[in-house]
């Protein structure tokens, strides 16, 4: 349960805390901290020069810069260290202050112990965004001040002490969030699924699940765990659960549960209601089926009535980078699914296509194995054309499995003229990529915009 915030206040105010690294959720808790009274020093691999103008307004507020190197973290020199979640946990500053039992927490959840609204967490390795935007989206349709934040873009911090009692936060959580979590408890944890993901992070699938996990090791029973029963990892950590388990399934008639009978989606707990027929809903995919299971079942756990869950399923469109409609050109549609950042979104988002497919992939591996998106390739896929810092193992992966007609493009402006010289009447350009971004951009969201200007303009000359 969320508790109280007041003892944690009070021991900010005069504390030294180290703020290890300097970017959008950094930055927001030396903000966060600047208001606790707290003394601040941030860090970060990166020089001041690098960080300028950033550095100097940071200076401005009072903040003690330590860029370039990172500082020696002894127990005379801090009492916190709060570390962003893109800094592996074996850097220097966290090592030192572990060994010294100096408390070493995330952003989520310093944010946490001030927060006064239920949160609603939303944690999986695909369809967290979309999810966590449609849950967010049923509490504003059912009257609810609501705050969308985390992984999703907006820091925690920044907004978490304007909502109140009465209000509800929704919050996307990475399995990065999770690992420098101690008391986080969110009202309902949701765990859509879990693949294989950020293994070169967490080093092996056992510690990426752990870390999943995590989202609900300190709930008790007045809390939710709301769980995939299709998914063999998410259905198997109800045995840990301390909260109520409520399981949505694609796949099977539940019990109790959120789950599709006679194309219509059904709870069934004291009783069965209809929530509102599947070919209502405006996103498409089977993924997708499964993340409005995922939603009712953390409204209705959180009270919001059936016509409102139906209301909010029948006019969610979907999100930004996520099986994104472009544009249509020559009888082609173009669709934007940059955050299919691991192959088993990529299987997805190709699984959500009837048509034959042109596809684009490719990008910074995160310890992924391409084997069985290769083999959804060879089934649905007519050309693929990779790019990247790792495109080659897609290729070499789907050559594997005897598929070659692949192409190489060297940026994504050639990528996209590629599928455009390719694609035929009636089938889908699909970027997918399968691979993280880090290798030609700073974020997912600046390849997709790249390849929705590549495809308008291509529309405009069409």
């Amino acid at each position: 349960m969320q508790g109280e915030e007041g003892t944690f206040k009070v021991k900010l105010a005069g504390k030294s805390v180290l703020v290890v690294g300097a970017g959008k959720s950094g930055q927001a808790v030396c903000e966060f901290l600047s208001q606790k009274q707290a003394r601040i020093t941030l860090t970060d691999t990166k020089t001041e020069e690098q960080m300028q103008p950033l550095a100097e307004q940071l200076k401005a507020a009072g903040i003690r810069l330590a860029l370039g190197d990172y500082p020696q973290v002894t127990r005379d020199s801090f009492d916190l260290l709060v570390v962003s979640p893109g800094v592996p946990l074996t850097v220097p500053p966290v090592a030192q202050a572990k060994a010294m039992d100096i408390p070493v927490i995330g952003e989520l959840e310093l944010a946490y112990r001030f927060a006064r609204a239920p949160i609603v967490a939303i944690t999986g390795t695909n369809g967290k965004t979309t999810t966590t935007s449609l849950i967010g989206q049923m509490f504003r349709d059912a009257g609810y001040h609501t705050l969308v934040a985390g992984n999703i873009g907006l820091p925690l911090a920044s907004e978490v002490e304007n909502y109140s009692r009465q209000d509800i936060i929704v919050a996307e959580v990475s399995s990065f969030q999770l690992e420098t979590t101690q008391s986080f408890a969110p009202r309902v944890a949701v765990v859509l699924n879990v693949t294989p993901d950020h293994l070169d992070r967490h080093g092996s699938m056992a510690e990426y699940i752990r870390a999943k996990s995590l989202i609900f090791a300190h709930q008790d029973q007045e809390d939710w765990a709301v769980l995939n029963y299709d998914d063999p990892v998410t259905r198997e950590m109800a045995a840990d659960c301390p909260s109520q388990v409520l399981f949505f399934s694609r796949q099977h008639i539940l019990e109790k549960g959120i789950y599709v009978q006679d194309g219509k989606i059904m709870v069934a707990d004291q009783g069965v209601t209809e929530i509102t027929p599947v070919n209502t809903l405006r996103i498409p995919g089977a993924h997708n089926l499964e993340n409005a299971l995922a939603a009712v079942a953390a409204g209705y756990a959180m009270g919001i009535a059936a016509t409102d869950l139906a209301r909010t399923l029948e006019s969610f469109a979907g999100v930004a980078h996520r099986l994104e409609y472009v544009a249509t050109i020559d009888g082609v549609k173009y669709i934007n699914d940059s955050k299919g950042t691991n192959p088993d979104a990529a299987i997805k988002a190709l699984d959500a296509y009837n048509e034959p497919i042109i596809l684009i992939a490719g990008g910074k591996n995160k310890g992924s194995d391409f084997t069985q998106f290769a083999r959804k390739i060879k089934e649905k896929v007519r050309v693929l054309i990779v790019l990247g810092l790792h495109g080659y193992q897609i290729e070499a992966a789907a050559r594997d499995q005897g598929f070659t007609n692949i192409l190489q493009a060297q940026d994504y402006p050639q990528a996209v003229r590629l599928a455009h010289q390719q694609a035929r009447p009636g089938e889908v350009v699909l970027l997918s990529p399968a691979c993280a971004s880090w290798d030609m951009f700073n974020n997912f969201e600046e390849r997709g915009e790249l390849f929705k200007q590549e495809v308008l303009k291509l529309k405009g000359r069409a």
